[in-house]
């Protein structure tokens, strides 16, 4: 590929901090990880354990995961329209998104504090109105993927390479497309687990269980495909000729999905993503 074709990868949108296009995400974001100091700390002391496993350790996923949200939405707001950050119509909307994202934290770090589950629970009618509560903000902060995708695909003018672009885009609009459909079915569901469990044995730092279906497994692959189809969009221009690029994203996005949905299937028939041996 000749010097010209990379100039694109070059332009000064690589090179603008996180701070610059989506200050309000990104802030939370790196406040979010700093509260993971305090989180570890509390899990070093406290030891008690809830469904095998200690009470904090759920928050401590939590709080990674949204800070690694955050952070890539962030990074990919340089690529949308110019000026669509600082619309009075968009500032309302990601204050809405970082309100529902805190109010998920502080749900799951007060149940870990007393020992209850975050999840599933329906024991009286007040934790069942604070679950249903909670999948709306869950809904509320996702869709921050499609706003963002379907942006940044409007937007033509983000010097980027056409299939880098779509890659963007694309994993976007998949990520919330897919979590959506996957959560909605596993909040339906009494817990995360098709089937009883007898040995307890989990996928290790995952906890996914190696016995009966699991659906934070598909769950987990859904809400990484605006991590995933990007980086196959700059491994498709680094190595690929122009014309065979773009079609290589659209494969992959394909396969992508096939592989999500056939271990969504799989899991919702009771088996598991990674069964024992």
């Amino acid at each position: 590929m000749t010097d010209s074709a990379y100039a694109p990868l070059r332009r000064p949108a690589w090179h603008k901090g996180l701070f610059d296009a989506e200050p309000l995400f990104a802030a939370t974001g790196v406040l979010i990880g700093l509260s993971l100091a305090p989180t570890l700390a509390a899990m070093a002391l406290d030891q008690r354990q809830f469904l095998g496993e200690n009470v904090w350790l759920k928050p401590i996923k939590f709080q990674i995961a949204l800070t690694l949200y955050l952070l890539t939405l962030a990074f990919y707001a340089r690529w949308l329209p110019a000026g669509m950050t600082v619309w009075r119509s968009y500032r309302i909307y990601a204050g809405v998104v970082v309100f529902s994202i805190v109010a998920e934290l502080a749900w799951v770090s007060g149940a870990a504090m007393y020992g209850v589950a975050s999840h599933f629970n329906v024991s009286s009618p007040v934790m069942q109105g604070i679950y249903s509560l909670m999948g709306l903000f869950a809904v509320i902060l996702t869709s921050a993927t499609l706003v963002h995708g379907i942006a940044i695909r409007r937007n033509s003018r983000t010097s980027l390479p056409q299939a880098l672009h779509l890659s963007i885009w694309l994993g976007l609009v998949l990520t919330f497309a897919m979590t959506l459909v996957i959560a909605g079915t596993m909040a339906s569901l009494p817990g995360h687990t098709v089937g009883t469990p007898v040995t307890g044995a989990t996928v290790p730092v995952m906890g996914w269980s190696r016995e009966v279906g699991d659906v934070r497994a598909p769950h987990f692959f859904a809400t990484h495909a605006m991590h995933a189809l990007p980086l196959v969009g700059v491994l498709a221009v680094a190595l690929l000729p122009q014309r065979l690029a773009s079609p290589a994203v659209w494969a992959f996005a394909l396969l992508f999905t096939v592989f999500v949905t056939a271990s969504f299937a799989r899991s919702l028939a009771g088996l598991p993503f990674i069964p024992e041996f």
